[in-house]
């Protein structure tokens, strides 16, 4: 699959960097810490998991690696950018861009076809249209969906709709994916074909990917590091020795 590439190919010692990260919420007189205090450092080409249980604050932590909510305080730095000091223009070229999310609920657009849905990024970001169309044809026959380019999400299975956003999401070679409960939707026997395509594109790509789920086997058997949360505090950091060694 040709995939368009980064607006920025230069290469840091750290993808992904957090100091003392924190999100709060007030709620009536209660303040609600979602994260609280989270420092974290990835490498570029890390595949890591964050783990915890509902309410444990992965997801939040996720949102404000993906540019989608800015912290109370503390910072949060990709690719040598501080999310928090970009203008909102320059957290939508971020995720235009650097990042490439994939979602347990996959986020395709009902009215579009798989094709279109494909396309968007591309769109956003001025590619013409005969090379929308050629690339998105070739990711999604990466995917196994090249009988699949003209149906509606609502006329393809779980799985299918999964390839389908992973396709898109990966449409412009972010250096970043991000996945939030990626197989929640999914049966064991999909859930693994869709995990084994992102570890694929880690392995290829070099792609660093970070991914939230509540399942340790999962983790244990996809993630280099694995990372838990437990009240939006970050309670252990450890590599994953198997899935770390059977990386190279």
């Amino acid at each position: 699959m040709t995939i368009v590439p980064a607006v920025s190919t230069q290469r840091s010692t750290i993808a992904i960097r957090s100091e003392n990260l924190c999100r709060h919420y007030r709620m009536g007189e209660n303040v609600i810490r979602a994260v609280d205090g989270v420092s974290l450092e990835v490498r570029p080409g890390e595949f890591v998991a964050l783990l915890g249980s509902s309410g444990s604050g992965k997801s939040s932590v996720l949102n404000l690696l993906a540019g989608l909510d800015r912290p109370t305080s503390g910072s949060v730095i990709v690719q040598d950018r501080d999310l928090s000091k970009l203008s909102r223009e320059d957290l939508a070229k971020y995720r235009l861009h650097v990042v490439g999310m994939v979602f347990q609920s996959f986020n395709l657009i009902p009215s579009m076809t798989v094709t279109e849905n494909v396309e968007l990024p591309m769109l956003f970001a001025e590619i013409e249209r005969g090379r929308r169309e050629s690339l998105a044809r070739e990711a999604l026959e990466r995917v196994g969906l090249s009988a699949r380019l003209n149906h509606k999400p609502s006329e393809l299975s779980g799985g299918e709709q999964q390839r389908a956003a992973l396709a898109r999401a990966l449409i412009n070679r972010p250096q970043l994916l991000l996945a939030d409960e990626p197989t929640g939707n999914l049966d064991s026997h999909t859930g693994t074909e869709i995990m084994d395509m992102v570890r694929g594109f880690n392995r290829e790509l070099g792609m660093t990917v970070v991914m939230v789920t509540h399942e340790r086997a999962l983790a244990e058997r996809y993630a280099q590091r694995m990372i838990f949360l437990a009240d939006g505090k970050l309670i252990d950091d450890r590599l994953n020795p198997a899935a770390h060694g059977g990386q190279g």
